[in-house]
């Protein structure tokens, strides 16, 4: 069984990052858990990827001008990155603030967009509620800039509550009514974006969110039982201090950080998993004035996430960046790397072109019949690459063990170098006596390292391995 503070590390690094080296979980322990999490917590504190060296190899990332440059480049900063919590709260806001690249007037404003999850993800919500009501990419994909003061179009006011910031209702009850979704279009009148002027040959101008006092409705609006001649900011800042908008984001939380929970549209009649977790979340967001950071640490230190080991269903891009981190492979720009990024839309996710505004449904539901074959392959071909370094060095730490090893231990040891996984009793036999039926285990023998790679690929086809 691998080491208690080795397996913690390794479900800390899975859910706040992307998975590591049994190298770097061995130095993360040393160091200590709570100082590993206020690590994650403060990504400033770690050196940035080197963009400029990047933009050189793969000019298309310069334009962003295309998706699947896009996705290409984002995917190779959460396999390269030194600051994983940050790229995971990117993930995290855009399955939740969802824009999209089929209906974008320019692909390069969801990069900006990122950008700011990057700046202001793990600070105060209000604030970053507020700036995705500025966000130029947001105002284009839900029709702000199509909302006048005499022709309301209700699409940004009805996600910003049923979706970004409060939810449909909960305990059984709604959170807000029809005329509250009417009331809030009516404040965001006149938030519109620039026009993207072309500047052939280099591309666009960036759209810039901009006011137009001309445009906006000064009636008199009442919204969620407050009255008054309320702008964007003042609906944002009621918004913000509602009960309702803390349970939501401590589900949205708790979800994507701790354990899989029913899909969003179920949560007005379902109560949360772990209600007492849910409550500490709630308590932490008013008592810290609406910060994510704090939320996060409470969440990570708290024995409710310690204890949630393997209770999530891997996303498709958790599935191959954690694969890549692992085995150590596309530390540099090369061909193939678009065929990696593509195998995460092959799995069921898009990036940065969601399905719907609701984004993807997860847990369980990013698992079907030929999703399932495409997490196979892809894993089991990556970390039955003996070549890969990652591979080598989980082969080189194995082999030096002794002359020999066990069955027993040659299972056992994968399952640790993969980040101490943990198997059945009976999946766990059945490969004990598959690594028993080739023979002595020799680490000197040429074929060690096969053995090894063919144990790893039989432990990533499991349906244990299907969970963080």
């Amino acid at each position: 069984m691998a080491d208690k503070d080795i397996a913690l590390m390794a479900h800390l690094m899975r859910r706040a990052g992307f998975g590591a080296t049994y190298a770097e979980l061995e130095a993360r322990a040393a160091k200590g858990y709570e100082a590993t999490v206020e690590e994650l917590l403060h990504p400033d504190t770690q050196p940035e990827l080197e963009t400029d060296l990047l933009m050189r190899y793969q000019p298309q990332w310069v334009s962003k001008a295309g998706l699947e440059g896009q996705q290409e480049e984002w995917t190779f900063r959460m396999i390269n990155t030194k600051r994983p919590l940050e790229e995971k709260i990117v993930l995290f806001w855009h399955q939740i603030f969802c824009t999209g690249h089929a209906k974008c007037e320019y692909p390069k404003q969801q990069q900006i967009e990122f950008e700011m999850f990057r700046t202001m993800g793990m600070d105060n919500f209000e604030n970053l509620l507020l700036g995705l009501a500025k966000d130029p990419a947001m105002v284009f994909y839900l029709d702000n800039c199509m909302s006048h003061k005499d022709a309301i179009n209700e699409n940004w006011g009805r996600e910003l509550l049923e979706l970004f910031s409060m939810g449909v209702g909960m305990d059984g009850g709604a959170n807000y009514s029809e005329d509250d979704v009417q009331e809030c279009a009516r404040a965001f009148t006149g938030w519109t974006v620039t026009n993207s002027i072309p500047r052939y040959p280099y591309g666009k101008y960036e759209a810039a969110f901009i006011y137009d006092p001309s445009d906006h409705d000064y009636g008199e609006k009442t919204f969620l039982g407050e009255t008054g001649n309320w702008n964007g900011e003042d609906i944002v800042r009621i918004v913000a201090r509602q009960p309702a908008t803390a349970r939501f984001i401590a589900r949205h939380l708790y979800n994507f950080f701790v354990a899989d929970e029913p899909q969003v549209p179920a949560w007005q009649n379902t109560p949360p998993r772990d209600p007492e977790a849910i409550k500490m979340l709630e308590d932490e967001y008013f008592r810290s004035n609406y910060n994510i950071r704090a939320m996060l640490r409470v969440l990570f230190n708290s024995d409710f996430f310690k204890d949630a080991r393997f209770t999530k269903v891997k996303s498709p891009t958790e599935t191959v960046v954690g694969t890549m981190r692992l085995v150590g492979d596309f530390d540099m720009p090369r061909p193939g790397l678009n065929a990696m990024t593509l195998t995460i839309r092959y799995m069921g996710q898009d990036l940065l072109n969601p399905p719907t505004v609701e984004g993807w449904h997860t847990g369980r539901e990013w698992i079907d019949s030929g999703t399932l074959v495409e997490r196979i392959n892809f894993t089991a071909d990556a970390v039955g690459n003996t070549a890969h370094p990652g591979v080598q060095a989980i082969i080189s730490r194995l082999g030096s063990e002794g002359a020999t090893i066990a069955p027993e231990r040659l299972v056992d040891g994968c399952l640790e170098m993969l980040g101490a996984y943990e198997l059945a009793d009976v999946t766990r036999n059945e490969l004990v006596s598959l690594a028993r039926s080739e023979g002595e285990v020799q680490t000197g023998s040429d074929e060690f390292g096969q053995r090894v790679g063919q144990m790893l690929q039989s432990i990533v086809a499991t349906t244990e391995y299907l969970f963080a």
